[in-house]
C-alpha cells in the first residue's frame, strides 16, 4: 500500500514582532505574568489590515516549492487549513492556488481549528492512498492577530501570525503518515469560541460595540481538556503502533501554551529534548503551530525519524498523528 510522505516543508512568519514588553503598553499585563503563565515572550504580527491570511500562506507555498524544485503545474490538490479565512467565501485556498498559479490544482479550505494540520495531513493522505492525487500542498495559514482582542489581558499575549506548508506525495518506502486518532466534543462550544459573526449570530453594530468578533476563551476549562485529550489521543497512537517513549524520536505538540506542552510530555514521560518547542518565538499560531514547529527544526530531523504529533483545538477538537519523517537533512 502507499503511504504518504513530506518531501518538502517551508514556512513564512511576518516581520514585525509584538513583544511581553510592547504588550504591556497595550494592556494591563507584564512580561513576568505571560512567561510565568504561558510561556510566551513574542509573537509575529502581520499589521497591514489590507493583507489576510492568504499573504503569508502564498509566500510559505512559494518558498516550498523553490526549495523542493516542484514545478507548478505538478501540483494536483492545495488544501489549506485556517481558522481565519480572508473571506467568509471564497475559500483562502482558492486565493493561494491562484496567486501562486497552481493552474491544475483543485483547492478548499479546513476548518478544524488548532488541530487544522494534523486533520489536513489526515486527508492529504487519503487521496495519496487512494491514487486519486500525487502532489498535495498541505497549507496551514492564520492570521490570528485578526480575531484577537486587544483589551482582553487573558487571551492576547497568546497569539501570533504565521504559514506553513508541506509537499505530500506517494512513496512505498515505511516512511510518512503511518497512524491518525481523531475526535470531536461539540458540548466544548460555549467554551472556546468566537461569538459573533457566524449566520446564528451575524455581525450587528450590537455585536461590534460587545467585542463578540474575537476570541473568547474560557482558560481553565480548556486548559483541562487540552492537556487530557492530547494526553490520551498520543498514547493511543503510540499504543496501536508498539511505540515506546524510547522508539520516539521527536514529540511535537500543538505550541498553544507551554505548561500544556510541560503537563502533556511529563505524563508520558517524553525527555525534554525530544519535545520540539517554539512557542516562546511565535505564541499560538493555531493550525500552523506544527508545521511551523517542524520547519524549525527540520535541520535536525533525519530520515526515518518517528514522530508523534498532537493537538486541541475549539469544536473540542483533538487528535494525534504517528510520522516517520522522510527527508534526508541537508
Amino acid at each position: 500500500m502507499l503511504n504518504a510522505k513530506i518531501s518538502g516543508i517551508a514556512s513564512y512568519v511576518p516581520d514585525d514582532i509584538l513583544d511581553n514588553e510592547m504588550l504591556s503598553r497595550m494592556v494591563d499585563t507584564n512580561d513576568e505574568w505571560i512567561t510565568t503563565r504561558v510561556g510566551i515572550k513574542e509573537r509575529r504580527i502581520l499589521k497591514d489590515d489590507t493583507k489576510g491570511s492568504s499573504y503569508m500562506g502564498i509566500r510559505a507555498v512559494e518558498r516550498l516549492l523553490e526549495e523542493t524544485g516542484t514545478p507548478k503545474e505538478s501540483i494536483d490538490l492545495l488544501i489549506c487549513a485556517t481558522s481565519n479565512p480572508d473571506y467568509r467565501f471564497p475559500s483562502t485556498a482558492s486565493i493561494i492556488a491562484h496567486e501562486v498559479g497552481l493552474s491544475n490544482a483543485y483547492a478548499y479550505d479546513i476548518q478544524a481549528a488548532c488541530a487544522g494540520f494534523i486533520v489536513t495531513m489526515q486527508d492529504a493522505r487519503a487521496y495519496i492512498q487512494s491514487g486519486l492525487y500525487k502532489k498535495i500542498v498541505v497549507v496551514a495559514a492564520e492570521k490570528m492577530s485578526s480575531m484577537t482582542n486587544y483589551k482582553d489581558r487573558a487571551t492576547c499575549p497568546l497569539f501570533g501570525d504565521a504559514a506553513a506548508a508541506v509537499l505530500v506525495e506517494p512513496t512505498e518506502e515505511n516512511v510518512g503518515v503511518m497512524d491518525g486518532e481523531f475526535h470531536i466534543d461539540g458540548s466544548g462550544l460555549q467554551n472556546l469560541l468566537m461569538k459573533a459573526g457566524g449566520s446564528a449570530r451575524p455581525a450587528t453594530h450590537e455585536t461590534v460595540d460587545a467585542d463578540e468578533h474575537f476570541i473568547y476563551q474560557e482558560g481553565r476549562v480548556v486548559y483541562k481538556n487540552a492537556v487530557r485529550d492530547m494526553l490520551t489521543s498520543s498514547q493511543s497512537v503510540m499504543e496501536r503502533n508498539n511505540l515506546g517513549v524510547d522508539d520516539i524520536d521527536w514529540f511535537v505538540p500543538h505550541q498553544a501554551n507551554l505548561r500544556i506542552i510541560e503537563a502533556v510530555g511529563g505524563r508520558i514521560k517524553i525527555p525534554e529534548e525530544k519535545t520540539l518547542v517554539n512557542i516562546q518565538h511565535y505564541g499560538n499560531t493555531s493550525a500552523a503551530s506544527i508545521p511551523l514547529c517542524l520547519d524549525e527544526y527540520k535541520g535536525k530531523l533525519k530520515k526515518g525519524d518517528k514522530i508523534v504529533m498532537t493537538a486541541f483545538g475549539a469544536g473540542f477538537t483533538w487528535g494525534a498523528m504517528y510520522l516517520i519523517w522522510a527527508i534526508d537533512p541537508k
